[in-house]
């Protein structure tokens, strides 16, 4: 069973602004839940070939994730890609100015393998809701 699909949300703040917190994964336990931590793991930070690992906890399970940023156009768009996991994953977060702040879209392809397989589903309700937590936290300071 096989992960494709696009997420998309409007948030009242800068692009730019929007863009740095979303291409700084150690961010990522502000605005994702069940997110324990991320570490960048390379010298580079948010440049192709940078890498990172996180850890996570969906139902009841720990996830140890390590990733390699794949692309990256400055400002617009960041790609990731899974190197090692239990549940293999790309992730596409993209910010597109708008009149009044940006719209993001969150790109999410995967293969998961096992138990998880069977519970995809949870996987978009749980994007929708870490993204909906992201706009609280920009919008709301």
């Amino acid at each position: 069973m096989s992960l494709d699909f696009v997420h998309t949300i409007d948030i009242h703040r800068p692009a730019d602004e929007v863009f740095d917190v979303l291409a700084d994964f150690e961010n990522n336990p502000r605005w994702q839940a069940g997110m324990v931590a991320c570490l960048w793991t390379s010298e580079t930070r948010g440049q192709v070939g940078s890498t990172y690992q996180q850890e996570a906890r969906f139902l009841g399970r720990a996830i140890h994730t390590h990733f390699q940023v794949t692309e990256l156009v400055p400002g617009r768009s960041i790609s990731i890609e899974s190197t090692v996991s239990t549940f293999p994953i790309q992730v596409t977060r993209s910010v597109e100015p708008r009149a009044e702040g940006c719209r993001v879209s969150a790109h999410i392809r995967g293969q998961p393998t096992g138990i998880m397989a069977w519970f995809s589903w949870m996987v978009r309700r749980s994007v929708a809701k870490d993204y909906a937590a992201l706009k609280r936290l920009l919008e709301e300071g």
